[in-house]
């Protein structure tokens, strides 16, 4: 016969109960047991880390692509054609060598790595409050992206554009600190941030759908194939972020074009606007180039985020194993 009902379960005598403070402390080890995640317990410092290191990672292993991006997307005067993905990376060989396809790479290293240490400790502090121990809560995963890429741009975007004017044909910048110099002296630190709000509203429907595509992929392989996909796997956090981030880019290539644009007005022949408002730009460029202007650069830039955003997710899951194991080697 099945065992009584909690309801009618006669309570235990008081001298066979264990002591209060026992009971509390086996509680909470339960209750720990049930609803912690594979990765969950790291400490701040830790996930900033990891994601710090990921960025930098992601991006030096993808920034030859990025190089060629920014050049497509940055304009020309009225006398020279748009180009082509093959044409710009022939010409950048041809002129510069390989190491052009790097011009810039110290600017990046400069603003990734905080920028990205930025970017999950704020997106894995959002999910933990948003999702509340619901791990389908999709909406939780999409908002925490929208906070953290908002959170991470303030930090990235002064050096991003540091970056973009290093990249171009014949930069007139010998480097990181004289860009910083002679950008500070001749335009204010104004010009840093020019690009913060097309950055923003970029981003925040990019990281939106990035994130929502990220776990809802790797919950998906892991439901059609459970034997062999499983939440721990690298193979799993690279193919949902392989297809969370050409998804992305895809979406949101006509912002980063207007975001390129501004970072680089007046410099190299690029054209120089009265405002930073993302209707100028626009109008400009469908003016210039028709609205195929606003995808220009669309190759290289899902290129870059498909193989970018698996190698990112993986070296950050990674880094979170680490961590962990880490962590639990200590309280042993």
């Amino acid at each position: 016969m099945a065992d009584a009902s909690p309801k009618y379960r006669p309570a235990a005598p008081d001298h066979l109960l264990p002591p209060p403070a026992a009971m509390a402390a086996a509680a909470a080890a339960e209750e720990e047991v049930t609803v912690a995640a594979p990765h969950d317990g790291l400490m701040f410092w830790q996930y900033m880390v990891a994601g710090s290191v990921a960025g930098v990672v992601e991006h030096t292993a993808m920034f030859p692509v990025d190089t060629l991006k920014t050049r497509m997307q940055a304009g020309a005067p009225l006398c020279y054609p748009p180009v082509g993905l093959r044409q710009v990376l022939g010409g950048v060989i041809r002129a510069e060598g390989a190491l052009g396809l790097y011009r810039g790479l110290g600017a990046m290293a400069l603003g990734a790595g905080p920028a990205h240490a930025v970017y999950f400790s704020v997106y894995e502090s959002s999910k933990k409050f948003l999702s509340r121990g619901n791990p389908n809560n999709h909406a939780a995963h999409a908002a925490s992206g929208v906070l953290a890429t908002v959170a991470s741009d303030a930090v990235f975007t002064p050096m991003d554009t540091v970056k973009q004017r290093l990249q171009l044909k014949s930069s007139p910048y010998k480097g990181v600190g004289d860009c910083v110099v002679r950008v500070l002296r001749e335009e204010g630190i104004r010009a840093f941030f020019a690009s913060y709000r097309t950055t923003v509203v970029m981003n925040a429907p990019f990281t939106a759908v990035h994130f929502a595509t990220y776990e809802a992929t790797k919950r998906g392989l892991m439901e059609v194939s459970p034997d062999t996909a499983d939440d721990e796997r690298l193979v799993v956090h690279a193919t949902a972020g392989a297809a969370a981030g050409a998804l992305a880019a895809a979406v949101t290539t006509p912002l980063d074009v207007v975001k390129t644009q501004l970072q680089c007005q007046g410099v190299c022949g690029c054209d120089r606007f009265s405002s930073s408002s993302i209707g100028e730009v626009t109008r400009a460029i469908v003016k210039r180039d028709g609205y195929a202007g606003l995808m220009r650069g669309w190759k290289p830039r899902m290129l870059f985020h498909a193989p970018a955003a698996a190698i990112c997710w993986s070296t950050y899951e990674a880094a979170k194993s680490f961590f962990q194991r880490l962590n639990e080697s200590k309280a042993i």
